[in-house]
């Protein structure tokens, strides 16, 4: 192959500097036979076929907890019953877990299963193991649960204004990632949300301010590759975050000018590049400013050539979001939308939603010379690079045995209970209702939530409160709220969380939960809101005496808020964002820096 060739175990050597740092000898794994890292993976590529390459740019996931275990959603799928199956069959290059499709009961069997996978994909006879990658932002998306330790997510990082916990937050993330097989997190995301109606970033993104982002964003880079040596994958690149539309059902479209994408948008993604970020994940959101083809940003080649390569000079691997993803699927057929990846300079393709069509379309354009084959090359070696970087690439393998000790050591725990207490944000209290005295009292904790509710009814009742659980959910019925109303005149202090409550489209379909809050404050007796998601709930019952933000619903963040209504801690969480009036996005109800304490 006259194409490999020409990349000289020299040039290989040069681009070892995958993310624009070289690669310390510290990092170096290990060189068998007595070659060169870089020799290694040019000898790699120089052994692979076609297909084998092609197959290298794509990341896949299976149904199932067991890598050797049948299910019939995956034969639906890949034609073949089981994840090893799926390995063999298209030799992929990366995977990805979800909680939700069965990838995820516990630590022991993550890191098995990772085993599994390994094996299967270096038992092919190509001897390239798998990037195994999941999306652990932590707070709203977070894959692996306890007994991993939790932090309450990025917004919730914005409010403690902390660069430090941010990086602590991230190396202990990594660390457990890595314990259990996974060497890539889909973190952070480095969007700037600027839109209170954002219906899908919100509070995982850090602030609507583009240098706090920048900053939050630098410190997980660091925490997540030099820290715990895992690669971290800033997104969604251009800027997911000035939208009402959410890309998983619709096609965003974000209309700042170029003067406003530069302030707004890029800073956080310069910010990464510059901290050595590995890869980037792309955005199914057209930016007219950017491209005014109309096509998302993952199929755009202006965009990611010309903007993500050549202005901002990012040497690393770019992956696409979901391509199973409404958004990119809707201007093309899911053929044409991967081979358009590629060209655009996408060199992951994240869930092919059609894994045989996908996959062959690719290796038909190779042959048809629409895709050359130097381009998949360029692809391929920025992808084992980046495996022979983070040292999957000659030690796939981890010690399950040391799982247990590994995910949520009592020193981890008590590093997030610290930064999470930071982040608890007090909007108002004009009732003068906190702190809560240490009398006996009963408490009714209502709203959204189904453990959220009870975990912060147990913190309660570990400081005496005598407690009632009335779960109402996103969308109360009226005989809940009912319900609620009747034991909040029962007890002597009401608790009632919100979640998303601004948001009519998904989750107060019929602004229930806003109702729930109303019908509760006019019993006279003492009610505390707090928003356990997104803070702008309050511009919607802003006639709540006290208001507290959470920015999570974790048992992590269910804990510290507890510890602010005792008086334990000090509120010192700072907003992150703007919170606009309803209605009015450009009037401030509470400007960003707004935080009130005792």
């Amino acid at each position: 192959m006259p194409t490999l060739r020409r990349l000289s175990l020299a040039g290989l050597a040069l681009l070892t500097t995958v993310s624009g740092t070289s690669m310390t000898a510290a990092a170096k794994p290990p060189e068998p036979e007595g070659l060169s890292a870089a020799a290694q993976v040019g000898r790699t590529i120089q052994r692979m076929s076609l297909e084998e390459k092609v197959g290298q740019l794509f990341v896949l996931f299976a149904y199932g907890p067991d890598a050797n275990l049948p299910d019939a959603r995956n034969t639906k799928l890949y034609g073949v019953a089981t994840p090893a199956e799926v390995v063999a069959k298209y030799k992929p290059g990366g995977w990805i877990y979800f909680d939700g499709r069965g990838n995820v009961q516990n630590p022991s069997q993550v890191a098995t299963l990772s085993n599994q996978l390994q094996e299967a994909a270096i038992g092919t006879g190509l001897h390239v193991p798998l990037l195994i990658a999941t999306d652990q932002e932590q707070g709203v998306v977070t894959r692996i649960g306890p007994p991993a330790t939790q932090f309450g997510g990025n917004m919730a990082l914005g409010a403690t204004r902390s660069t430090a916990d941010a990086r602590t937050a991230a190396a202990i993330t990594g660390r457990e990632l890595k314990a259990i097989g996974i060497r890539q997190d889909y973190a952070p995301d480095a969007d700037v949300n600027v839109n209170a109606l954002n219906p899908v970033i919100g509070t995982r993104s850090y602030s609507s301010d583009p240098k706090l982002v920048s900053d939050m964003a630098a410190a997980q880079v660091l925490g997540f590759q030099r820290d715990a040596g895992i690669t971290a994958t800033a997104k969604h690149f251009p800027g997911h975050g000035d939208t009402v539309d959410d890309s998983h059902n619709d096609l965003p479209t974000i209309n700042h000018t170029l003067e406003q994408w530069n302030t707004i948008d890029a800073p956080p993604f310069k910010a990464a590049i510059k901290a050595g970020i590995d890869s980037i994940m792309t955005a199914h959101i057209v930016v007219p400013a950017l491209d005014p083809s109309g096509d998302p940003a993952t199929l755009s080649k202006p965009i990611l050539t010309g903007v993500l390569r050549k202005q901002l000079g990012f040497r690393g691997v770019i992956v696409t979001d979901g391509l199973e993803m409404a958004a990119v699927r809707q201007k093309y057929g899911d053929a044409e939308v991967a081979v358009r990846a590629i060209e655009a300079g996408v060199d992951q393709l994240l869930l092919p939603p059609a894994p045989d069509v996908q996959y062959n379309a690719v290796l038909d354009a190779v042959r048809s010379g629409r895709i050359s084959e130097r381009r998949i090359d360029e692809s391929l070696l920025r992808i084992l690079l980046l495996k022979l970087k983070n040292g999957v690439f000659f030690q796939p393998y981890v010690d399950v045995a040391k799982v247990p000790a590994a995910m949520g050591p009592a020193e981890s725990l008590a590093t997030a209970q610290k930064i999470v207490d930071k982040s608890i944000t007090l909007v108002k209290d004009n009732a003068k209702t906190l702190p809560l005295s240490n009398t006996p009292r009963k408490i009714l904790v209502t709203g959204w939530g189904v453990s959220t509710t009870q975990n912060l009814a147990n913190s309660l009742a570990k400081r005496g409160a005598v407690t009632t659980v009335a779960q109402t959910g996103a969308a109360p019925t009226d005989a809940a709220i009912a319900g609620s109303v009747t034991k909040a005149a029962e007890n002597d202090v009401t608790v009632v969380l919100t979640r998303k409550a601004w948001d009519s489209k998904v989750t107060d379909k019929l602004g229930k939960q806003r109702k729930l809050v109303n019908d509760l404050m006019a019993t006279g007796k003492p009610v505390i809101v707090v928003a356990v998601q997104d803070p702008y709930d309050i511009a919607y019952f802003d006639t709540a005496p006290t208001f507290l933000a959470t920015y999570g619903y974790a048992a992590v963040s269910m804990e510290s808020l507890a510890k602010a209504l005792y008086g334990e801690i000090t509120p010192t969480g700072k907003l992150p964002v703007d919170i606009p009036v309803a209605g009015d996005p450009l009037t401030p109800l509470y400007p960003f820096g707004h935080g009130m304490s005792w």
